[in-house]
């Protein structure tokens, strides 16, 4: 259980999961130049359901049922937070750099706290406004690379649409989850939500040449797939969900800080992106803002 693994242990993982987080870029980058983003989200998420289910059988003894009631939010968070989210991430990354990409999604935890304060009431305090205010801020720095004009002449595109279409779907699968978290464990809802969206994105895969590009597959590309799938989906949710089991999702949420910071210097060091000024300072704002609204 988690409450018996020792203090030092759960922030290890956590920030491992972070570390892996951020390494999903990289992969997804990588991957997005070889398969089409219907496959590459059904692969990962074909494999990582199968590990999840096991994870999840072993922990419970059984795979928990799933009541009518239930079987509509798992079919949301599936649709939401697997098939959506990830058929926006691999879409952008085919379009803009991985590390421009992970500071926008970056946003994540701030419009969560938005949603939170438009549909379930939760305060918004100073330091929470301040917060978004910043992480806005900087997101929109590196969107329109520190010229603002961008957004008048048409310099903002597709991809970073895209890219926001990830942060709009995690913000859905996570204020739905609340629902869902109430009869299952967060494990359980992983699981079948993970299992929901392989099963929606399944007959765009296999109208996409699903078979024909698993046969041209390299062990690259495979190996790319295995690193989405089991660290940056199955260890990083179970890690990260331990972590807010023992010290609480406050302490937790503030090791998404180093998630982007993972992201651009990995960006930097193995794909050779530039590090230009309204990226750090994009960086730094994120950054900052995270820290408010998590804290």
């Amino acid at each position: 259980m988690p409450g018996t693994i020792p203090l030092w242990k759960i922030y290890l993982k956590l920030a491992l999961a972070a570390v892996f987080w951020g390494g999903t870029f990289i992969s997804g980058k990588l991957l997005a130049t070889e398969l089409t983003p219907v496959v590459a989200a059904f692969l990962r998420f074909t494999l990582a359901s199968v590990v999840l289910l096991a994870l999840t059988w072993r922990h419970h003894g059984h795979l928990p049922r799933i009541n009518r009631d239930d079987l509509l939010p798992l079919l949301l968070l599936g649709l939401s937070g697997v098939f959506a989210y990830n058929v926006f991430f691999f879409s952008g990354l085919k379009l803009i750099e991985a590390s421009r990409a992970a500071i926008i999604i970056a946003n994540n935890p701030v419009m969560i706290a938005i949603g939170a304060a438009l549909f379930y009431g939760e305060a918004l305090t100073t330091r929470k406004i301040l917060g978004i205010i910043l992480s806005v801020a900087g997101a929109i720095t590196v969107v329109v690379r520190g010229d603002l004009s961008q957004l008048l002449t048409g310099g903002v595109g597709w991809g970073e649409f895209l890219i926001f279409g990830c942060v709009l779907s995690w913000t859905t699968y996570s204020l739905m989850g609340r629902r869902a978290m109430r009869h299952f464990s967060p494990l359980v809802a992983v699981t079948y939500s993970a299992v929901a969206g392989a099963l929606l994105l399944l007959p765009l895969a296999l109208l996409s040449g699903l078979g024909a590009q698993v046969a041209a597959s390299s062990l690259t590309t495979w190996g790319h797939i295995a690193y989405l799938a089991l660290f940056g989906t199955v260890l990083g949710f179970v890690w990260y969900y331990q972590g807010i089991v023992r010290i609480g999702s406050t302490r937790a949420g503030q090791f998404i800080n180093i998630v982007p910071v993972t992201a651009v210097c990995l960006s930097i060091l193995l794909l050779g992106e530039p590090l230009t000024w309204s990226l750090l300072l994009g960086l730094l704002l994120v950054s900052g803002g995270l820290y408010l609204t998590n804290r």
